[in-house]
């Protein structure tokens, strides 16, 4: 059957900002008295330079407010060499699915931001406070999906336990050519399969979600931006001191009185890293959105706009900090994404943390709780609000219409149909005969080629229809139209070689696809531990063992 390329990389885009600063000044002329003058007169060029300033400034806070970079045209070229950059998906084989856009033509835009435990660097070294594992490959102990809702009135950070155990796709380092194999371990490591284009190709698989970018940050970076910020406002509610003791080793080494203190610098780093005085990894995750939250509350109120040297240290700070994917590898497309977060009110940003349970295969591990994730992934999918203080988005209200968007290539009983068990999950054995109910089933509804694979069960919790090539879309398609299944279901991978219905843990009986429920804005599901972005009244309790 037909078979194509498969790319992971997103298109580069165009930048179409000029790197040369535009003149400031019209050009001199004479007046009648032999001197010169400037054309427009003094009242002409103030309104020039306010606008410059303005624009300058206005491009600094809305990028530092989403943690990337910005800068006047004065600096451009300057941070544009700062900047570091990446591969976007280091692989090719994505189960992930770009969402549609709303009435409006939008769509919702994902970021992936990761924190490095990276010892590349005597500075990083230092702070990593651990010299044995200087220079070994970094793993992303921090990773959090930014969601840009496609109205662009709300946002999500959604984090997952750096200690969660998941299927690895195969991966590929850009730098050294090396192809790491899929395996499944815990979801840090993939930063040292190849880089961050790995973890976001692990995520993507995880959750279906397309995501646009990467960002990652390390130690250093996270004391630099601290600075720029001027502190961060942070909340415990015991004396705290996360420090070595006769059963545990390590600590971040953060000490702080109760109630609310700034952290910056190596402090914020410390806060950010700080795991056994919460109890363990998952209010660890707390602890960074409510610092995050806090960081974008103190954004928003700086004036930073007449303040020339607090916008040139937020500029180099945050430039030199982040390493993105080379899609975003500008200041001009990085300013583009701030402007996009700058206008979410605090109270319309919700964090979580993905719902899991405890590895079975390892108590220190644990793994995502199907049910409840797969509601949080659907409603990131759909563009669904985390929040209760608006609406289901355009995007969402468009989910439910489900129609096939590409045209079949061949006639029904033309197309040959591989249909697989797939409906065993880690407590159920697989239900015996299913994929040829439905190979009949589709043969009933005139795909005469339809057959079932006999030769195993596979493990999908839900039904898809997956194809490998473009050519073969519109008939994936009109399978899932024929089965009643949602386009959402519909995906391309080089799994396979042909239109494949693989009958998933959600249709173990019946021929009538079970009709799934839509999520409601502000429905979360159960252990996603959320914490609402305008919530100044949360603090962190402490461990007893690290109070002191």
């Amino acid at each position: 059957m037909a078979q194509s390329e498969v790319r992971g990389e997103a298109p580069a885009v165009e930048d179409t900002m000029s790197l040369t600063p535009k003149a400031p000044d019209i050009p001199a002329r004479s007046d009648r008295r032999g001197g010169a003058r400037r054309a427009g007169g003094p009242k002409t060029d103030r309104r020039r330079r306010r606008r410059r300033v303005l624009r300058w400034s206005a491009t600094v806070l809305a990028v530092v407010i989403l943690g990337t970079a910005g800068a006047g045209y004065l600096y451009y070229r300057h941070l544009n060499g700062n900047i570091q950059k990446g591969a976007r998906a280091n692989g090719d084989d994505s189960k992930a699915r770009r969402t549609a856009p709303n009435a409006a033509g939008q769509t919702p835009l994902n970021i992936l931001l990761i924190g490095s435990d990276s010892r590349n660097s005597a500075e990083n070294v230092k702070l990593g406070g651990n010299r044995d594992h200087a220079g070994d490959p970094p793993l992303a102990d921090v990773q959090m999906l930014i969601h840009l809702s496609a109205d662009r009135k709300s946002a999500a950070m959604v984090s997952i336990p750096r200690d969660t155990r998941v299927d690895i796709p195969e991966c590929k380092d850009p730098a050294t050519g090396k192809v790491y194999p899929p395996t499944n371990d815990i979801i840090n490591v993939t930063l040292a399969r190849g880089g961050a284009g790995c973890t976001l190709l692990t995520w993507e698989n995880l959750t279906g979600v397309y995501i646009d970018h990467w960002m990652t940050i390390d130690f250093a970076g996270v004391v630099r931006m601290a600075d720029a910020i001027g502190g961060v406002d942070v909340c415990v509610n015991q004396n705290v001191w996360d420090h070595p003791t006769p059963e545990v080793r390590g600590g971040s080494g953060l000490k702080l009185k109760a109630g609310t203190t700034k952290v910056q610098g190596e402090q914020a780093l410390q806060w950010l890293r700080t795991r056994h005085a919460w109890g363990d990894d998952l209010m660890r995750a707390r602890a960074q959105h409510m610092y995050l939250n806090s960081m974008i509350r103190t954004l928003k109120k700086q004036n930073v706009f007449t303040d020339t040297g607090r916008l040139m240290d937020l500029a180099e700070a945050a430039t030199k900090s982040l390493k993105v994917s080379e899609e975003i590898g500008t200041v001009k497309k990085l300013y583009d994404l701030g402007m996009q977060m700058k206008s979410v009110p605090s109270d319309r940003i919700t964090s979580v943390t993905m719902p899991n349970r405890r590895d079975p295969q390892n108590g220190n591990h644990v793994v995502p709780d199907e049910a409840n994730a797969d509601k949080m992934w659907q409603m990131l999918q759909d563009d669904v609000a985390f929040d209760k203080h608006g609406g289901a988005s355009g995007t969402a209200k468009n989910a439910g219409k489900d129609k096939p968007t590409r045209k079949p290539s061949v006639d029904a009983a033309g197309l040959g149909v591989l249909v697989q068990n797939a409906t065993r999950t880690a407590t159920e054995a697989a239900v015996p005969q299913r994929a040829s109910a439905i190979g009949r089933l589709l043969v009933q509804k005139g795909y005469a080629r339809a057959q079932a694979d006999t030769s195993g069960t596979l493990v999908e919790e839900k039904t898809l229809v997956r194809y490998p090539s473009a050519d073969l879309e519109g008939d994936a398609q009109a399978v899932a139209k024929a089965l009643d299944i949602p386009m959402s279901a519909v995906q391309k991978s080089t799994d396979v070689s042909g239109v494949t219905v693989l009958v998933g843990a959600d249709w173990r009986t019946g021929t009538s696809y079970p009709k799934q429920s839509q999520p409601k804005a502000g429905d979360l599901p159960a252990g996603s531990d959320a914490v609402n972005g305008s919530d100044t009244s949360k603090c962190m309790d402490v461990y007893s063992v690290y109070r002191w």
